[in-house]
């Protein structure tokens, strides 16, 4: 195995609500309750929270408002001791990205503790139609492709297919992925869906946009999760096992789904080769994958992309079997956005701290054992950006 190298920071806690529908619970509640939570569990006391790091919220203009103008630090008591409060938005990608720029603050000796938070009410915080009206345009060119009925789901479709095309890749194996998260959501207590899927309901639901299916698409959901970011020198005396970030990598290859060079690659091979070569690892290291997933496909680009399978054959890797609890790598442990709903930036963050949960040893009934080694990956927009991240719990 690579040695690896030093790392850039820890994830020290994490926090998470369940995802669904909860009219019941507002925005800034589920956002106050997964920062604490995240604070408890990292042994930070809260004094020493000196950056406050929210992502966007995409339901509310006025609740987005709020994150950036301070009232979490306010709720939660941080008045006068927090040095700034920013925030990070990068769509899908917001996980990573957060992850990212807090590491960057206390690598500098800008920070001390970086608290960053997701909280978004896309299943019930707006009627649905509307939710689904604002989520599925944004970030498609309103001149050029919106117009003319473009939006995510078609999007997907095309990237599908052409996939589908370019490497004998079947209607199945591409569904397979969805049962295969579905095993993972099972076990996870903040899972939207739950209940067991084959291939067959899947390729039996609703056509969206041919080859896409109902149950090949993500649901719309509220949802909240955080996590608390350190120096890595210091984690271990924070916590047992930290989550340390080794590499970090992304490739942003196009605004526009047009101007993508290749949609059934996109950045993550130079991507996946940055993040590990500072790391200090190779695919054959990875002993978990934690795949962005808004739609089935992306999970297979991903694991071929970076060199975890070979060109062609994540869909049969997948409908084997090798990544569900259990197989030879685990990918997406927590559902993912395919079972454990989609919160819109959250989704991103959700997969971002599963990977820090296992590597912590917090997963419980889906734990990986002796798990070491995680790659995380995300994507915003219109699969616009390819990010890659390396953690572990050790350095060597």
């Amino acid at each position: 195995m690579a040695r690896m190298r030093g790392a850039i920071a820890a994830v020290v806690g994490i926090g998470e609500v369940p995802t669904g529908k909860f009219p019941e619970r507002s925005a800034l509640e589920a956002a106050a309750q997964v920062a604490r939570e995240a604070v408890r569990d990292s042994g930070v006391d809260r004094r020493d929270i000196d950056v406050v790091m929210p992502t966007g919220s995409i339901f509310s203009r006025d609740f987005n408002s709020d994150l950036i103008f301070g009232r979490l630090v306010e709720e939660l008591g941080l008045s006068g001791t927090v040095h700034s409060n920013m925030q990070v938005m990068a769509g899908g990608a917001s996980g990573s990205t957060l992850l990212k720029t807090a590491a960057a603050l206390v690598r500098a000796g800008l920070a001390n503790n970086v608290l960053c938070v997701h909280a978004d009410k896309l299943g019930t915080g707006v009627p649905i139609d509307v939710a689904i009206d604002i989520f599925s345009t944004l970030g498609i060119p309103e001149d050029w492709e919106r117009p003319y009925g473009q939006h995510f789901s078609s999007i997907a479709a095309l990237i599908t297919r052409r996939y589908m095309e370019e490497t004998g890749t079947t209607a199945e194996q591409v569904a397979s992925v969805c049962v295969a998260l579905r095993k993972w959501a099972e076990l996870n207590p903040n899972a939207m869906f739950r209940k067991p899927l084959i291939v067959a309901e899947v390729l039996e639901s609703k056509m969206l946009s041919e080859p896409l299916h109902a149950k090949e698409s993500n649901m719309l959901a509220d949802g909240a999760s955080a996590f608390v970011v350190t120096r890595a020198e210091r984690a271990a005396d924070l916590t047992e096992k930290p989550a340390y970030l080794l590499g970090a990598a992304g490739r942003v290859t196009h605004y526009s789904l047009t101007q993508e060079p290749d949609m059934t690659r996109f950045g993550y091979a130079d991507a996946a080769r940055d993040a590990f070569a500072m790391a200090g690892i190779g695919p054959k290291d990875v002993d978990i994958a934690e795949i962005y997933d808004s739609y089935p496909v992306f999970n297979l680009i991903a694991l071929e992309e970076m060199g975890l399978v070979e060109r062609g054959v994540a869909g049969a890797f997948v409908l084997a079997g090798n990544t569900w609890p259990g197989g030879k790598l685990p990918m997406t442990t927590n559902g993912g956005m395919l079972s454990q709903g989609h919160t819109g930036a959250g989704g991103g963050v959700a997969v971002l701290v599963e990977a820090c949960r296992q590597l912590m040893g917090k997963a419980g009934p889906r734990q990986v054992p002796n798990a070491r080694i995680a790659v995380e990956t995300s994507t915003g927009g219109s699969y616009m950006d390819a990010q890659v991240l390396v953690l572990a719990n050790e350095v060597r």
